[in-house]
Parts: structure tokens; C-alpha cells; sequence
């Protein structure tokens, strides 16, 4: 038979992720380009995992969430930013964050709305919109520093516009937007009346002096953001791809009809197993967020002593480096040349900007193993002078 691909995903091909992952895969480089860790998550959700699976808790759970998983998320938003969550109408589990995103989208957005995107932005975004028959706005970030420019924003805004698309702290950039910046685009989106989707899936990973604020938190903005969290960030079990989303009930119940019909339901015992992580609440928080400061610090001072330009990222586990004093070349290619001659794989941003727009920067990740980060430094020392 004819296939005949619809024309919304005629353009959508293999993600940077998929393409630099075989790549190293295939060159024996160390990856430090896909932000999974590589060391095991921790024993308090694979044990209550465990025991749910071993209680035969593996049927079904209710579309929106375990009512502990509601439960326990609502407490944790309440013990850190002091607002009272109603966990069975405004707290739904999804199939993690990128399921919440798109639901979102699909669930606000109507053909021809138009949706601003901040660029560098998470690469699923404008694919989702285009999804829903939306059209992406590009507005870029302010060069250097990725600072939150209100102004440009609010001139790409016209009657057409239903939402923004918000990540912070920000994916690839390792930006925490300031109490100021957000305050600026709460008010813009009050004023224009638009829908925020907030990508907050790294709200645990702030390093100080920097603080994470929830633009919901804002005057005006609960009844108009979706907030997205994602579990396997905060607890290091990518895999189990749990995410949940946070909105007042009017918001919450448009998401939840699409989200039905999306996945319906997310794994019973993986869920079971995040609900004692989302417990144990600022003990945990407390040694994890030291665990990866001190991966960030080990990071940036390899990539430091190897010669890139690196200002250490407020957010994320994610580096920015200025890789120019190297080679002449675009950022793909320096990527490609990394992987296969130095032996050490990273993330080219310009798939994170929809005109490929070259940052002079690479993106790596440092939720890995000491051991591999030191790995990497070790290929940087033996190898980049020589091919440098």
C-alpha cells in the first residue's frame, strides 16, 4: 500500500539526542551529551517499587494519579512554596513530563494560535505545537547571559497568541530566570490574557545563591499556568518517565480529557515507588542537590583546565561551553569531531533554535559517575592539544 505520512511530522526527524547517543555509542566516547545519570537512583524509591510489585499493586491506577502520589506531591508544593495544592483537582500524573507538555498543548492551543517559544528552547516544543495546529513564535533569549528580555516578548505578541512556553530553571542553557524577569512576563501575560505552560522539571536541581520561583506563585498567574515536574529528574530513574502536572481545577480538567486519551494511566508501582522519594522531602533534597553541585563543580573546572569557556550553570545538570578557541567549525560538526577523534560526546544547542542559529557553545551533561566525568578530562588532556 501507499503510505502517505500526514503532513504535520513530514519535517520531524531523529532527535540531536538519538543522533550523538549512537554516535558515541558507536566511537566508545563518553557521553556527556543525553541528560540520563548513569548511576543507580536511589535505594528509597526502588525499594517501595519493589514492594509494590511484589503486593501485586500492578493493574491500573486511576487516569489522574495514585491518590498517595497526589497527596504527596501536594505536600511537597506546599512545604516549599507555602500554597495549599487540592491533590485530587489540580494534581495529575502523566507518563513523564514530555506526555504533560504535549497534553497541554493539545488540550489549549487550537489550530492557528499562536505559541512563544523561548529559544534555546527544549527541542519537543515546537514539534508539540505544530502537533496541535498551532504555530511557533520564536523569541530569543538575551545574548550573552540567556536573560528573559519582557520586552521582545511582548512585541511578538499579537491577538493570535493563546500561550508561552516556559522552562526554567532552563534546558540547555542552565538559567534560573530571576523573581524580576518572571514578575515582567507574569504581568505581560496577565495583561494579554495568555495561557503559561511552565517546564519546571528541574526545580530541585537550583544551585546557590539562586532560587527557583514557580511563575504560578506570581500574583494573577495559578488560574493561567500549567506547571510541569518531572520525577525522573528529581530521583534519577529517567526511565520510569513519571511526570505530573500542577493547575487550578479549570485548567486541570481540559488537561485531564485529553490526558485520558492519551496514556490513561501511568505504571502503579513505579508511581508507588516516587511517592516515598516525594516523602522523604527536604532530607533527600538536601544530600541530592549536594551530590550534583559537586558534580557541576568537578565538571566545569574539567572543562575549564581543557580550555573551553564556561560560566557554571545556576540550574540543571547541564554545562554551556564556549568551544571557539578549538576549532572553526559549527557547532554540529565540532560535536561530531568531539565524539569521534576526542572520544567525548556532547549536545550541539543550534538544534535547540529553530533557524540552527550557532551560540558558539556545546552542552554537556553532568549527571554522570565521577569516574566518568574524570574520564572525559582524561580524553580532553591526551587529546585535544594534539587535534586542537
Amino acid at each position: 500500500m501507499a503510505v502517505h505520512m500526514a503532513d504535520r511530522i513530514r519535517d520531524v526527524g531523529v532527535t540531536i539526542f538519538s543522533e550523538m547517543s549512537a554516535l558515541a555509542a558507536k566511537h566508545g566516547a563518553v557521553n556527556l551529551g543525553q541528560g540520563f545519570p548513569d548511576f543507580p537512583g536511589p535505594a528509597l524509591v526502588k525499594d517501595a517499587a519493589a514492594r509494590a510489585i511484589a503486593a501485586d499493586h500492578n493493574q491500573y491506577a486511576p487516569t489522574n494519579g495514585l491518590p498517595a502520589f497526589q497527596q504527596a506531591a501536594a505536600a511537597e508544593w506546599e512545604r516549599r512554596y507555602g500554597r495549599a495544592v487540592d491533590p485530587a483537582r489540580e494534581v495529575t500524573v502523566t507518563s513523564g513530563a514530555t506526555e504533560a507538555l504535549l497534553v497541554a498543548v493539545l488540550a489549549y492551543v487550537q489550530p492557528g494560535d499562536e505559541v512563544i517559544l523561548l529559544e534555546p528552547y527544549y527541542d519537543s516544543y515546537p514539534v508539540q505545537v505544530r502537533l496541535a495546529g498551532g504555530v511557533p513564535v520564536f523569541v530569543r533569549l538575551g545574548m550573552p547571559g540567556f536573560t528573559l528580555d519582557v520586552e521582545r516578548i511582548a512585541a511578538a505578541v499579537t491577538p493570535r497568541t493563546r500561550a508561552i512556553m516556559l522552562n526554567t530553571p532552563a534546558n540547555p542553557c542552565g538559567r534560573v530566570f530571576t523573581e524580576q524577569e518572571l514578575r515582567a512576563l507574569a504581568a505581560l501575560a496577565c495583561q494579554r490574557d495568555l495561557l503559561v505552560i511552565s517546564d519546571e522539571v528541574y526545580d530541585r536541581l537550583v544551585f546557590a545563591p539562586h532560587r527557583h520561583l514557580p511563575i504560578a506563585m506570581l500574583p494573577g498567574m495559578w488560574d493561567r499556568t500549567i506547571t510541569i515536574h518531572s520525577t525522573g529528574k528529581t530521583f534519577s530513574v529517567t526511565g520510569w518517565k513519571i511526570g505530573y502536572a500542577l493547575a487550578a481545577p479549570p485548567l486541570t480538567d481540559g488537561f485531564r480529557r485529553v490526558h485520558q486519551f492519551c496514556t490513561f494511566t501511568t505504571a502503579t508501582p513505579l508511581q508507588a515507588g516516587i511517592v516515598e522519594g516525594l516523602r522523604a522531602g527536604a532530607d533527600y533534597e538536601r544530600v541530592f542537590l549536594a551530590e550534583y553541585a559537586a558534580r557541576r563543580d568537578l565538571l566545569v573546572d574539567i572543562l575549564r583546565r581543557a580550555g573551553f569557556g564556561v560560566d557554571a550553570p545556576e540550574g540543571t545538570y547541564f554545562v554551556m561551553a564556549d568551544y571557539r578557541g578549538f576549532r572553526g567549525m559549527n557547532d554540529l560538526a565540532f560535536c561530531r569531531w568531539l565524539t569521534t577523534e576526542v572520544g567525548v560526546a556532547a549536545i550541539p544547542p543550534s538544534a535547540f533554535f529553530h533557524d540552527g542559529h550557532p551560540c558558539g557553545m556545546v552542552r554537556f551533561c553532568f549527571a554522570k559517575k565521577d569516574e566518568t566525568l574524570r574520564a572525559a578530562g582524561e580524553r580532553f588532556a591526551a587529546r585535544l592539544p594534539r587535534l586542537g
